[in-house]
């Protein structure tokens, strides 16, 4: 067993045995990102038929659910920040001061540094290991990611294919409720799609109805949700998509249907198969609209060792 692998005693149950080996090469940071080719753009344009575009991201603002620890605080310093400038023109202008946890605050994506598993003794960073093998003692520093930061993933343009299990439920889910693959198969009976729908390079996306509680039940908001359990993540991944998001906080059930097997859906996509998660998402466009397939596009904010971006995904129709 080499140094880049895990203890067998360490071995978390959401990875298979060579979870540590990417299939895109042990250099990789990408993942199933590297499926982001020129023809799923052209796929993805296959599917636009008015041009109309759907926000599928949440406003950033005081009022958003946050993750115990984390924080929001946007200030103006000045009113105007600076100015005049220009004897005739007398120029002025506003600027702000964001302090937040950038990259894991409202609707977000997760970069493969994000998340790993302590697959030896605790406290030994040279078995915390992430995405493709990579040692926490190698990638960590004090200012940012050295490895699998989110710059590192590139623009999504491809097919999206929403699984509203919201809508195939009638009701909001429960805190705590797994979804199930059977649940998303029968989604995509009820929406009139074959189960071959997903093709490599997609991103699918799954509606709990979480994200109603967004400014209703914001302070127990992270107290729990509902999401899909591991069997969906490795249906997914056998699918090969890209990214899997929801409009919730973790994409996956929370908290866990193991309770010793925490994120095990994180641990799955993101460590084992290098796909992007994006939570804290909005459909009810798409719902609206009865758009279960659509343009999907995303181009996370190259924030050099960051562990995540922030932004407004949109979908084409």
């Amino acid at each position: 067993m080499s140094d880049e692998t895990a203890d067998s005693e360490g071995m978390s149950p959401a990875l298979a045995s060579e979870w540590f080996e990417s299939r895109w090469g042990r250099e990789d940071q990408r993942g199933n990102g590297n499926l982001m080719a020129p023809q799923k753009v052209l796929e993805a344009v296959g599917l636009i038929k008015t041009g109309e575009i759907v926000s599928l991201g949440m406003p950033y603002d005081a009022r958003m659910p946050l993750a115990p620890g984390r924080a929001y605080a946007l200030r103006m310093p000045g009113g105007p920040t600076g100015g005049p400038y220009g004897g005739k023109s007398k120029t002025i202008w506003n600027d702000e001061f964001i302090a937040t946890e950038i990259g894991q605050i409202g609707t977000q994506m997760d970069a493969l540094g994000h998340l790993g598993c302590m697959c030896g003794a605790r406290g030994d960073k040279t078995k915390m290991l992430f995405y493709n093998g990579n040692r926490l003692s190698d990638m960590w520093s004090p200012y940012g990611l050295k490895k699998l930061g989110i710059e590192n993933a590139p623009p999504f343009f491809t097919r999206g294919v929403l699984f509203d299990v919201q809508g195939l439920k009638g009701r909001v889910l429960d805190v705590g409720e797994e979804i199930r693959l059977a649940d998303l198969k029968a989604c995509l009976k009820r929406q009139g799609l074959a189960e071959d729908i997903i093709r490599p390079g997609d991103a699918a996306f799954v509606r709990t109805g979480h994200g109603t509680r967004w400014y209703t039940e914001t302070k127990t908001f992270y107290d729990g949700a509902p999401g899909i359990g591991l069997g969906c993540a490795r249906w997914f991944s056998s699918l090969e998509v890209c990214i899997v998001g929801a409009d919730n906080f973790a994409v996956e059930v929370v908290p866990p249907v193991d309770p010793e097997v925490f994120h095990p859906c994180h641990q799955h996509l993101i460590m084992e198969h290098g796909i992007h998660l994006q939570e804290g998402m909005t459909f009810e466009g798409l719902i609206e609209r009865e758009a279960w397939v659509f343009a999907y596009v995303f181009a996370p904010l190259p924030i050099v060792g960051a562990t995540g971006s922030p932004g407004n995904p949109i979908a084409v129709l």
